[in-house]
C-alpha cells in the first residue's frame, strides 16, 4: 500500500499517523520550467492526527549529482497547534547543511497557515510556491484485493481517504541542468536527539520486501547505503515471490535500490522516471514483485485532482 503503514505490524512508525509518510510525487508544474516536489504523510487525516508533529522535522532530499547523498534540502517544521491553527517555517540548506537531518540553511517561508479546510493557503516567494494541509489521498489500490489473493474487489482503498500534504514548486534552475534524486524522511526529536522514523522514495517497497523487525532500522537508514544492506535480502524475497533468479533479482531492484526516484527532466514524468499524481504505482510494483503473473488491480486514478498548485485534490468531508 505504497507506503503507508511503514512501521512494523502494517502500522504507523512510533504508533503515530502524524509521523508516517504515504508518497513522495516529483513531476512538471504546470508552469514550464518548473517542478513539484510533495511528500504526504497522516493517512486518514484528520482522524488519527489533527495537525502536523511539533516535534518533527518533515523533509525532502535532494540528490544533485547522483551520489545518493543530499545536496539540497527543504525542511518542514511545525509549531504547535493551538485553536485550531498551526504553522509552518520552511528551510533550504545546500552542501554539508543538507546531509544534516536537522533543519539547516536559510528560512525561506516563515510563519505559513497550514490549511486544515478545504482552501489551501498558498505561499509565493524567493521564486517558489508553498503549500501544507488537508488534503484528499491520490493513492489508488484495490487493498482489499491484494490481501485476499489477487481476488480483485473493485473497491478504491483511497477514494475517500484524507493526508497532510507538503507540496512545493521550484524553478527548475533550483534542481541545476541534470538528473536529480529525490526522496522524503519525517524525524521525530526524542530526548534530545533528531531520531529518523520514516523515509523512503519508491511506492510499496518496505511493506513487500521488509521483515518486520528491519523495518524501523530501514527508516533510521541513508539511501547510500540501500543497495550494500538489502541487496540480499531483498533478492531473496523476489526469489520467493516472482521465481527471480540471482541475475533478474538484481536488475529488479537497481530500480528501485537505493530507494530513491530518479527524475530526468529532458524526458517524460511517469513513473520510475519522476512520480506523477496519476501513475499507477500499485500494478507495477505487483508486476515486479509477482515477476509479471499479476499486472494490473484494475483501480484508476482520481478524478479530484487539480491541475494547478498544489495539485492535490480538495479534502473529502470527515464523519
Amino acid at each position: 500500500m505504497s507506503h503507508h503503514l511503514s512501521g512494523p505490524d502494517l502500522r504507523s512508525p512510533k504508533g503515530d499517523a502524524r509521523l508516517d509518510l504515504t508518497d513522495v510525487f516529483v513531476f512538471p508544474a504546470a508552469e514550464s520550467g518548473r517542478t513539484v516536489l510533495i511528500m504526504n504523510v497522516n493517512p486518514f487525516a484528520p482522524t488519527q492526527g489533527e495537525a502536523f508533529h511539533p516535534d518533527a522535522v518533515y523533509r525532502i532530499d535532494v540528490d544533485l549529482d547522483g551520489d545518493d547523498v543530499a545536496d539540497l534540502a527543504y525542511s518542514f517544521v511545525f509549531s504547535a497547534p493551538a485553536d485550531g491553527r498551526q504553522t509552518v517555517t520552511v528551510h533550504r540548506a545546500t552542501g554539508a547543511a543538507a546531509r544534516d537531518h536537522e533543519p539547516g540553511g536559510e528560512a525561506v517561508v516563515s510563519g505559513a497557515e497550514v490549511a486544515f479546510g478545504a482552501k489551501p493557503h498558498v505561499v509565493s516567494g524567493e521564486g517558489l510556491r508553498f503549500s501544507a494541509g488537508l488534503r484528499s489521498d491520490p493513492f489508488f489500490a484495490d487493498l482489499d484485493g491484494i490481501v485476499a489473493g489477487f481476488q480483485w474487489t473493485g473497491n478504491d482503498f483511497g477514494i475517500d481517504k484524507n493526508v497532510f500534504g507538503i507540496v512545493l514548486e521550484v524553478p527548475d534552475t533550483e534542481l541545476g541542468e541534470g538528473p536529480i534524486g529525490v526522496w522524503a524522511r519525517v524525524s521525530l526529536r526524542q530526548d534530545g536527539r533528531l531520531v529518523s522514523v520514516d523515509r523512503g522514495a519508491h511506492p510499496s517497497l518496505t511493506a513487500y520486501f521488509n521483515a518486520e523487525d528491519a523495518k524501523e532500522k530501514y527508516n533510521e537508514g541513508e539511501p547510500a547505503d540501500d543497495w550494500d544492506t538489502y541487496r540480499e535480502p531483498w533478492s531473496a524475497v523476489l526469489a520467493h515471490t516472482g521465481g527471480y533468479g540471482p541475475a533478474e533479482a538484481e536488475k529488479a531492484l537497481r530500480t528501485v535500490l537505493p530507494d530513491v526516484l530518479r527524475y530526468d527532466r529532458t524526458e517524460p514524468a511517469a513513473y520510475p522516471n519522476g512520480r506523477t499524481l496519476t501513475d499507477d504505482v500499485t500494478s507495477a510494483r505487483l508486476a515486479m514483485v509477482s515477476g509479471g503473473k499479476v499486472t494490473d488491480d484494475h483501480i484508476g486514478p482520481h478524478t479530484d485532482l487539480l491541475a494547478e498548485f498544489p495539485y492535490l485534490g480538495h479534502p473529502h468531508p470527515v464523519s
